[in-house]
């Protein structure tokens, strides 16, 4: 009784110190709350004499200004004013070094594209602050399995790996390329999703988590005196509902952010993103957005018979001006760092990549992931996100200081605090 009291109390000074700030608490929403926050915050009269953000004057105030602060924050903040770093082919494992060298042997370029290890999904989030995940996803329709005896191991060891019980079984596979690229973290979309869930689960109030989906059904040719690769099953779909309904499986409504929540009761999900906005941090911790990588057919496959989205479990990554665009995919901040911090600014979420192929990391070139970081983009990708040992100059990319995220550099707003965003 006492605790809740004190509550009560602790409840009461703040609302009136909003008051007096120009949050008229009692006035009508949260929202009007916070354009008043922000009219003060953009005034001379939201800073002191050493001009520091009424924020942070607050935040020094005691269990009141806390209080106050950390309502600002989750409920003026919205999922697109922030930054987090992610991980590209985050279920990726290089292959082992005899497949490796062999790969190198017809296409070097290739095989040193592969040259890179993520930790497992519960780490990378847990011990690296990653928010943004990637995984590649192949149909695999019948038993025995397309994937279930690649041909890698054949080649260079001269009989197969064992075989695993999971890749026999029909359901969706994650894996980078068949037959030679195949080592992963987890060996189906349904257990990779599982792991997210426990993770999530378990840190409850976290930042929301993006994961981009990836539709795979490529055809990788090799030198006429090796036997070919597996042919993948075409993404048709019945594949394209399966990555839905899988996710559906796993996550209950409440635990996602899906294109029909934002949309609310605008006629098109840009509309909902340009006019009203995504939704709060208050709104969004602890649950995951999914985000559909392919721009191809597929796109269009996955659109047809949804206007909007409607019904779907992911945001497509769709060009400004069609009526599901609000989530955008562009891959280069060196030469689209002004566009990228263009659509931030008008409202969209962007995804773009510090590095690729290796690269960056192997001759510690920067100005990618500088750009990136600069460019405002809300879920920055790397293969990176600490050094790789096998690469001298040591580089690796991150977001801020400590938690891999941080207020975003080209939207946040006024008075945005880093060090508040993770519980």
């Amino acid at each position: 009784m006492r605790k809740n009291v004190v509550l009560l109390v602790v409840l009461g000074a703040a609302l009136a110190l909003a008051t007096s700030l120009g949050l008229h608490a009692g006035e009508s929403s949260a929202t009007q709350n916070c354009l008043g926050w922000e009219r003060d915050m953009r005034s001379a009269a939201g800073y002191d004499d050493l001009r520091r953000p009424a924020i942070d004057r607050l935040a020094a105030d005691g269990p009141y200004g806390k209080l106050l602060g950390d309502w600002v924050a989750d409920n003026c903040m919205r999922l697109n004013h922030v930054q987090v770093l992610g991980t590209h082919n985050s279920y990726h494992i290089q292959p082992r070094p005899a497949l490796l060298q062999a790969i190198a042997s017809f296409d070097p370029q290739a095989a040193a594209s592969m040259e890179y290890t993520h930790r497992p999904l519960d780490e990378q989030f847990g011990l690296l602050g990653i928010r943004q995940v990637e995984l590649d996803v192949f149909a695999d329709p019948a038993r025995p399995g397309l994937f279930a005896v690649p041909l890698g191991p054949i080649l260079v060891q001269g009989f197969p790996d064992p075989i695993k019980p999971e890749l026999v079984d029909p359901g969706l596979k994650v894996l980078h390329t068949q037959d030679i690229d195949f080592e992963t973290r987890c060996l189906t979309f349904v257990s990779c999703l599982q792991a997210i869930k426990t993770w999530s689960d378990a840190s409850p109030g976290h930042l929301p988590v993006m994961v981009l989906v990836q539709a795979n059904d490529a055809v990788v040719p090799l030198p006429p005196s090796l036997p070919p690769l597996t042919v993948p099953a075409p993404f048709g779909a019945a594949a394209l509902d399966q990555i839905d309904a899988d996710i559906r499986t796993v996550f209950a409504d409440d635990e996602l952010i899906t294109p029909d929540d934002v949309r609310g009761g605008r006629a098109t999900l840009e509309q909902a993103v340009l006019k009203d906005g995504w939704p709060t941090l208050n709104e969004s911790r602890g649950r995951l957005l999914f985000a559909f990588d392919n721009t191809d057919a597929k796109r269009d496959l996955y659109l047809a018979g949804h206007p909007s989205l409607e019904g779907r479990v992911m945001f497509t990554s769709s060009p400004p001006g069609s009526p599901e665009s609000a989530f955008v995919k562009v891959n280069d901040p060196l030469a689209n760092q002004e566009y990228i911090s263009q659509l931030v600014e008008a409202g969209y979420i962007v995804r773009t990549r510090a590095d690729a192929d290796t690269l960056e990391a192997r001759f510690g070139l920067t100005a990618r992931r500088d750009a990136a970081l600069a460019s405002g983009a809300q879920f920055v990708s790397t293969d990176y996100p600490e050094p790789d040992p096998d690469f001298l100059p040591g580089y690796f990319v991150e977001v801020g200081d400590e938690t891999n995220a941080r207020c975003n550099p080209v939207l946040s707003p006024p008075g945005c605090d880093s060090s508040a965003l993770e519980p």
